[in-house]
């Protein structure tokens, strides 16, 4: 009976139990839930433990059966990795066989769980029944999702476990679900639903109250508007819908029929080829009821442009998990950030000990990882997300022995994937990104040309001023470290693998009788990137068309906090570094820009941001390529199953909906619903706004819930942003994100969006 044991720190161990979370979907099946684990693994319930053990503080210590009980969702599970792939399983599981580990890793920032099973059948059980499970669940539709969520509420509520419900009970189901109900009108619908006259409600009941409880009037009136007196809309009905509200002009009759054969549930209304209610909501709730233009869900962008025409997914201080002063680094970092389709990690890079460079946050507390284990975990990381190049940027701070070491660990580790020459030979501008699938690119100090590195010239060492490439660790330093970091030596063996992306100190823009060679690139602290963009926008942006900017936040955030990078994307700057491991309102609006484009990591900067003539600046707007005015309507219609966000359980929320509107300062806007009290369900709100914009392919549009409350700041509920270009007009459904954005399973808004031409 494959029982399981976790190692997390070295202190504890114990017997993970996943198997109240696997009998709770397994059960879910009663409540219309699709059945997540195919035939064949039905012995894992037989082979799994269904009491939890713990063994406490001392491996030696016997276990004591049922001394901790833990459930955990199958949507609160973001991969589950086998072998020895996380930091946890390097560090304490090397001599236990790898065929008998593997890891679960969260969403959020919890930490992972790493088990090793007492055979490589039992793991290989756990790791393909867990798979198939998170698989079958990521691949329900909305509405089963949906569905399998207000079970889960149902469920909670019935405090005895009989499968009735009692009026209390009911009570308890309309809290867990947000909704605050008049006790007089809960019992209008409980005794409407009770036809047993039973008090309580019990099969057929309990699905009439769900039937109630989910109508949405809304969408029953968009139907009605489209549909026949029998309920049924037919195909051309349906294709006049897609045309008049959806926006969708090139929509055919198969179109139609393609949604009709998609979402209808009715086998016979299939057949005869009309949509239903049922199957019209179905649609609704899909990815082409989403406001996120699907097309855009994959890779649709020129890829072939220089690497300077395209915006880059891009970290700072990319090692670490919380703040830059105490905050742990670790390599499960970098593979956050590479999975959420960032294309540029941060490495800084100090000796450590046995000639083995470490990384962390030089003259702080934050811990240590060994620079060779990240570089792993970048090489295993790099491509699952993205196909397109991964760059390294090092802040080297290393003795000159350990600088060897890092560039024989990036050869020795990453292989073929290093990019250690031009490419084709070209040194006259630089390569695409699709020239570049597929190879990591290493950042930093360079002795010497590119022209140089082709003829393998050069010393073997040289004396380089400033070897670190960043003013930001300066900041916190006396003088005698600066002149110390000044003295370094950059061992050639680094420089030489150091291609397309030489730093070098920011000397002023390009004059045209010197211009700089294009693969010497400049960082600049948000400040100084700002300031340029505020006094010397359209330099910035000439500027910004042949060469690299990295831009990276201040020096004093050791809070590890944001800074808005719209404004540095307006000027054409590629790599603007964020910390990812911090949430807030700018990383909201950094992963809304880069879900375009298939989440590729690189975004292609409108033309106006690439033509060698252009006179744009963003600060002060005229008239040109970019001058595409437009009137953005937006009509905030209701909400469904907000998740509550005060832990209090009577607390129900008081639901508010902010539109921002984030581009060009003179399209910036925000506009805000009314407040509608002691409802998360389904509250409705039928407010309209308008936003005039001047130049939509720098825009974004960000939708923000929050729990309202008069005395407190308001409580933040989810959010969703993106890009003004990505956006589908007509009926639509916005899916929102957590505050680490996650989606949620089943909290969404419903609006309806329109765009006219401002001219």
């Amino acid at each position: 009976s494959g029982g399981f044991r976790r190692r997390a720190c070295g202190r504890s161990v114990c017997n993970a139990d996943l198997a109240a979370c696997l009998r709770e979907v397994r059960q879910s099946r009663a409540f219309g839930v699709p059945w997540l684990l195919e035939k064949e693994n039905k012995e894992l319930f037989v082979n799994i433990r269904l009491r939890a053990e713990i063994r406490l503080a001392n491996p030696s210590t016997p276990l004591i059966a049922g001394a901790f009980v833990s459930t955990v969702s199958i949507e609160d599970i973001r991969d589950v990795r086998p072998g020895h792939m996380t930091e946890g399983m390097e560090k304490y599981a090397k001599d236990v066989p790898e065929h008998r580990c593997f890891s679960i890793i969260f969403k959020d920032q919890r930490k992972n769980l790493d088990l090793i099973a007492s055979s490589e059948d039992d793991a290989n059980h756990w790791i393909a029944g867990l798979k198939k499970i998170i698989a079958k669940n990521n691949s329900m539709s909305q509405r089963q999702k949906l569905q399998h969520w207000i079970h889960a509420c149902l469920r909670k509520a019935d405090k005895n476990k009989d499968n009735k419900m009692s009026f209390k009970e009911l009570k308890s189901f309309l809290k867990e679900v947000n909704i605050q109900m008049d006790d007089s009108y809960a019992k209008q619908i409980f005794q409407q639903c009770d036809k047993s006259k039973t008090e309580t409600l019990e099969d057929e009941e309990i699905e009439t109250f769900y039937k109630m409880l989910t109508e949405r009037a809304e969408i029953d009136g968009i139907f009605a508007k489209y549909s026949s007196a029998e309920g049924i809309m037919s195909r051309d009905n349906l294709l006049r819908f897609l045309r008049e509200k959806q926006q969708e002009e090139d929509a055919l009759p198969e179109s139609a029929l393609s949604l009709i054969e998609r979402y209808e549930p009715n086998e016979t209304a299939k057949k005869q080829q009309i949509m239903t209610k049922d199957g019209f909501l179905m649609y609704l709730l899909s990815a082409e009821g989403n406001i996120f233009n699907s097309s855009h869900s994959k890779v649709y962008q020129d890829m072939t442009q220089p690497l300077s025409h395209y915006l880059v997914s891009s970290s700072h201080n990319t090692y670490l998990m919380e703040d830059q002063i105490r905050g742990p680094s670790s390599t499960e970092a970098y593979i956050r950030a590479l999975t959420k389709g960032c294309r540029c990690v941060e490495l800084d890079c100090w000796d450590g000990p046995n000639s083995e460079p470490v990384i962390y946050h030089g003259y702080t507390l934050t811990s240590k990882i060994l620079f060779s284990d990240a570089i792993k975990a970048i090489k295993n990381y790099a491509f699952k997300t993205s196909p397109y190049p991964v760059i390294i940027s090092l802040e080297n701070h290393c003795s000159l022995e350990q600088q060897k070491m890092m560039a024989q660990h990036m050869k020795t580790i990453l292989g073929d994937m290093l990019l250690v020459m031009p490419v084709d030979g070209n040194t006259s501008d630089f390569p695409s990104p699709e020239q570049l699938k597929g190879k990591i690119l290493v950042k930093g100090k360079k002795l010497n040309s590119l022209e140089d590195t082709i003829g393998m010239n050069g010393n073997s060492s040289i004396e380089a001023e400033d070897v670190s490439d960043e003013d930001e660790a300066a900041e916190m330093e006396d003088e005698s470290v600066k002149k110390e970091s000044a003295k370094l030596k950059l061992a050639k063996e680094l420089s030489d693998i150091v291609i397309y992306c030489k730093s070098v100190h920011f000397q002023g823009f390009d004059n045209t009788t010197s211009p700089r060679a294009f693969y010497e690139m400049s960082s600049f602290t948000e400040s100084k990137a700002q300031k340029l963009a505020q006094e010397s926008g359209t330099s910035f942006i000439h500027h910004n068309i042949r060469h690299l900017s990295r831009v990276y936040p201040a020096g004093w955030r050791t809070d590890s906090s944001n800074y808005n990078p719209v404004d540095l994307w307006n000027v054409g700057c590629q790599i603007i570094a964020l910390n990812f491991q911090t949430p807030g309102p700018e990383m909201d609006v950094y992963q809304g820009r880069f879900q375009d484009n298939g989440f590729s990591g690189y975004v292609l900067k409108p033309r106006f941001l690439r033509d060698k003539q252009s006179k744009f600046n963003p600060k002060s707007i005229t008239e040109g390529a970019w001058w595409m005015r437009k009137k953005l309507q937006i009509k905030i219609i209701s909400g469904q199953q907000l998740p509550k966000v005060n832990k209090s359980k009577n607390s129900i929320v008081d639901p508010r909906v902010t539109v921002e509107i984030h581009g060009v300062q003179r399209d910036n806007g925000k506009k805000q619903t009314k407040v509608i009290e002691n409802n998360g369900f389904n509250p409705k709100w039928d407010e309209e706004f308008g936003f005039d914009i001047d130049v939509p392919e720098l825009a974004l549009v960000r939708f923000v819930v929050e729990d309202f409350d008069v005395s407190t700041k308001n409580d933040f509920i989810g959010q969703y942003t993106i890009p003004f270009t990505c956006l589908k007009q007509g009926y639509r459904h916005i899916h929102l994100l957590t505050k680490n954005g996650d989606p949620y399973p089943s909290a969404m808004l419903f609006v309806h969006i329109n765009i006219l031409d401002n001219n």
